[in-house]
């Protein structure tokens, strides 16, 4: 009775936040609430109805367990519940989405009684969450006569759960709601300082864009109730960044329809547009949830006479409104002619949006079904001996004769299953491919758990070379928050079988590396496809995309992954560094010629990036490909040379073999198998059976662009431009801006050097700098705070053997400490340099932040508004990122230098060089 009324007074806390009662998900809190409903005299016994039927979890959970065998014996007559006819248990079995109720509703279609098992079978018909055990049920049932399974195989084989779902409207109605002008990051749709509540998805809910915005949604919502409010970024790219589910759940939760009457704060079918369309990763996690995202084209260049676009004093382009999308505007979707139109006027073409693909996964609610159902389709028709019944869209297969492949078609014809056999895919193809390792990160971690409870995943799919659960995101604080959902976390997860930051037994050190960094080092193969739960998935080896937690899950749970091949642009450099640059200028300059040769066209927009490095190991690589996040690619693949390559995968062998050592390797001895999996690889490219991988010299690429090592002058800064007058152009990642812009008189309030963009390297450069002040000077003074989070504990351990943590401790007025880690965010900083644990720390914004309204100088990725710094009243608050001897030398004189004092302090400090490759790295 405790647990119940402690569950009582955790819904009145919840009152007075305007929120309705949790979830249900444990087993031991609805056990007593089905004591309570089989007393008919309890004085709890109508809340308790209640709470069983609307508000428990499905899937997998400890809860959903109890709920669907107390359903079974309903069902069977053997407890009875005046409120629940066996004909509504079943009705709630089929909600419950798979695990435990996909068990009871084969016990009772393969039992004895006949009624019941007809009623069960087809409840079963409509049910796509089978895994193997299921499956194998079905197929020995088959095989021993039973004709209930023959019959639920039989529909099975035709896709019954898929072609008995109602078809999508053919006009779908839209209210506009223009939820911010230029660029939208996901942070404004689900911010990264609420990412602890984002598994309470009600609680989560409440952070979307602001409370007024949520008010103007609710009241379209009532003076248009037949209608779907659309969100939109206008003038600029919708879900930019990271946070990719948590912010379409979001949006599904305000202006979405309610998956099951029976699932609380589950919605799916939002519908989200920008005039720049939808970030290509926000995309994907529409489709998981079934909804629509438009590339609406509003605004265009403005052309004169001669066709020349028309350019303003900044030489950007001027743009004219083609046609209003106002807050208010009502919009006609039409799903047959695939068109948006005001009243009878044609507004756009919408094809893209409703690919035969797409069409289906609206029809089914989502991506996963999809997946699901066709491996289902497969397995029946396999099992009854026939074949397939062609009821999904084929996938379109693009093959040029004669036309060579990328570096990214090659890993995908490699990997591809189910495609056409003998056929060379090309750009475009639509194509299901085996995933190689994947990443789960620890703010949507919890998420992921929810996802594969839904889809009923009890384990990790054997055909996953490796995987691992990251405690980067929350390893600035170990606050209340973080003690409450991260060891959950990472039970569930290591249960599963994933490597996971922190061992649930307490047996080794927790590890707070950042997840980039780890999934760079236990990728071994360049041929790999790698999904990880964070847009900056994006290694050096292989190609890596960046996913929502529902295809982080489903990727677990399948060990795959399904998306057209994406075009490719190639990029390769010619010229000389200067001496004093950092390889973090040539990056930003990648960025800058690109816009410029392409008259401000972003061609890196949603395609893979193809960097011919060559000579820099994957360390010192992964600063360019981790940057790709900012240049809105897709994906991003590194051609090294061979021995280059080897070189990398020596290093990665070496840092797995260390996480043995510390006891992280787990009874499938995953890591063990990794080593020898780059071991095999390493001897292919020595004997040269199997060369590094290279595209061939006749792939077709949309774009290449060389990028000019001479034209970097000076170093560049990546710069939030928050105060320009165009809305749109502020918070973008294509203000590239050179230092002597800043004329040595910018305000720098604090440093920060740490996440993902740094490597060994740069913290041997931090060290060498403060020597070298300390020489020049006498003294280190800092004028501005610097905050400073190293990688991986790797990276600390390699410092501290080659002598250069050693200098950070002696500069630092703070150094983080394992047995007593920080309980509670900084809100304000000294002048010193801290050495904080390794994670991301300010780039995730959601522990760790600087002063409201500062100017920070960070090597970090982000330079949304209120991700690293908030505004104040009387000032934006704006994070420059530029590399690591800028941010060092903006603290030491708290503003940004000239470019005399920078090239001064850099004198003798070894910089990460590139020089380009000699090698023609192509086949």
């Amino acid at each position: 009775m405790n647990i119940y009324k402690n569950y009582i007074q955790e819904i009145e806390d919840r009152k007075g936040q305007g929120l309705h009662p949790k979830p249900i998900d444990g087993a031991e809190l609805l056990s007593e609430i089905i004591e309570q409903i089989k007393d008919l005299n309890n004085e709890y016994r109508a809340d308790s109805l209640n709470f069983f039927i609307y508000n428990v979890v499905p899937g997998t959970t400890p809860a959903a367990n109890v709920k669907a065998n107390f359903l079974k014996e309903i069902v069977l007559g053997q407890s009875v519940v005046s409120e629940i006819t066996p004909a509504f248990a079943l009705e709630l079995l089929s909600h419950m989405k798979g695990g435990t109720s996909i068990n009871v509703l084969l016990d009772l279609a393969l039992g004895n009684v006949v009624t019941v098992a007809k009623d069960a079978a087809e409840v079963l018909k409509t049910q796509v969450f089978l895994y193997e055990a299921d499956t194998d049920r079905l197929e020995a049932a088959f095989k021993s006569a039973n004709v209930i399974a023959k019959d639920i195989l039989e529909s099975y084989a035709k896709a019954e759960f898929f072609t008995k779902l109602p078809e999508i409207a053919e006009e779908i109605k839209v209210i506009t709601f223009i939820a911010g002008e230029g660029d939208i990051s996901t942070d404004l749709l689900s911010p990264g300082n609420q990412a602890h509540s984002r598994s309470d998805r009600e609680l989560h809910g409440k952070c979307m864009i602001t409370p007024e915005a949520q008010a103007e949604i609710k009241t379209l919502q009532a003076q248009h109730p037949d209608k779907s409010v659309m969100l939109i970024a206008e003038k600029g790219t919708m879900g930019v960044g990271s946070s990719r589910m948590s912010g379409v759940n979001n949006v599904a939760l305000w202006t979405g329809k309610q998956a099951s009457p029976y699932v609380p704060f589950v919605n799916f079918a939002p519908i989200v547009a920008g005039t720049n369309g939808i970030s290509p990763i926000f995309l994907t996690t529409v489709d998981v949830t079934g909804g629509i995202g438009l590339d609406l084209k509003n605004w265009v260049k403005k052309t004169d006479a001669n066709g020349e676009v028309v350019r303003n004093e900044s030489g950007d382009p001027i743009l004219e409104e083609v046609y209003s999308i106002a807050t208010g505007t009502v919009l006609t979707i039409n799903t047959k002619t695939k068109k948006l139109y005001n009243g009878d006027k044609e507004l756009i073409d919408i094809s893209k949006a409703f690919t035969p693909q797409k069409i289906e996964f609206i029809k089914a609610g989502g991506s996963y079904a999809i997946v699901f159902g066709k491996k289902l389709q497969t397995f029946a028709s396999k099992t009854l001996g026939v074949d397939i019944v062609p009821v999904y869209a084929p996938s379109k297969e693009v093959s040029v004769e004669g036309q060579g492949l990328t570096a990214v078609e090659k890993i995908f014809n490699k990997n591809a299953v189910g495609s056409t056999p003998g056929k060379v895919l090309h750009a475009g193809s639509d194509v299901r491919v085996t995933v190689n390792i994947v990443g789960s990160q620890d703010t949507t971690g919890l998420m992921t758990s929810q996802e594969l409870e839904s889809m009923a995943a009890t384990v990790i799919s054997p055909i996953v070379d490796g995987a691992y659960q990251s405690g980067c995101h929350t390893a600035s604080v170990w606050d209340n928050k973080s003690k409450a959902n991260i060891p959950r976390l990472m039970k569930f997860m290591n249960d599963f079988g994933l490597i996971t930051a922190r061992d649930p037994k307490g047996v080794y050190h927790a590890m707070t590396d950042v997840i980039h960094k780890v999934l760079n080092d236990i990728t071994v193969n360049e041929w790999a496809i790698i999904i990880g739960g964070d847009s900056h998935t994006r290694m050096s080896k292989g190609v890596a995309f960046g996913a929502d937690s529902g295809t982080v899950a489903l990727a677990l749970a399948t060990g795959e992954a399904s998306m057209p091949i994406p075009e490719s642009v190639k990029v390769t450099f010619k010229g000389e560094m200067k001496g004093y640059m950092d390889f973090r200028d040539v990056v930003h300059a990648t960025q800058s010629q690109m816009l410029k040769t392409f008259g401000g066209e972003n061609v890196f927009q949603g395609r893979i990036i193809e960097v011919h490095l060559g000579t820099l190991n994957a360390d010192q690589a992964f600063t360019f490909t981790d940057w790709t996040a900012e240049m809105k690619a897709k994906a991003s693949i590194c051609i090294s040379e061979d021995y280059t390559l080897i070189e990398s995968l020596e290093i990665a062998k070496g840092r797995i073999q260390i996480m043995i050592d510390k006891g992280m390797d787990n009874k499938n001895q995953v890591l063990k198998g990794l080593i020898a999996i780059a071991d095999k690889r390493i001897a292919e490219i020595i004997s040269g059976e199997k060369p590094a991988l290279r595209p061939d010299a006749n792939a077709k690429y949309y774009a290449e662009v060389v990028v000019d090592l001479d034209q970097i002058a000076e170093p560049m800064i990546a710069d939030p431009d928050v105060n320009n007058a165009d809305v749109s152009k502020r918070y973008t990642h294509d203000t590239i801006r050179p230092l002597s812009f800043y004329g040595g008189v910018k305000k720098v309030d604090l440093g920060f050097i740490g996440s993902c963009m740094v490597h060994k390297g740069d913290m041997k450069i931090l060290a060498h700098m403060l020597k070298n002040i300390d020489e020049q000077e006498g003294k280190v003074e800092f004028k501005a705070p610097l905050v400073v989070a190293p990688p991986t504990y790797n990276i600390v351990d390699e410092l501290k053997a080659e002598g250069d943590w050693e200098i950070l401790q002696k500069y630092s007025g703070f150094e983080f400490d394992d047995n007593v880690p920080k309980a509670a965010a900084r809100t304000s900083y000294e002048n010193m340099l801290y050495l904080e644990r390794p994670g991301c720390n300010l780039c995730m914004g959601n522990q760790e932040k600087a002063a409201k309204g500062d100017t920070v100088m960070a090597t970090s990725t982000r330079l949304f508004q209120g991700r690293v710094v908030e505004d104040t009243e009387g000032k934006k608050g704006e994070s420059l990122l530029s590399s690591t001897p800028v941010v060092v030398l903006s603290t030491i004189l708290g503003r940004t230098p000239t470019i005399e004092e920078y090239k001064t302090a850099v004198e003798g400090i070894n910089l990460t060089k590139f020089a380009p490759s000699h090698k023609l790295l192509v086949k």
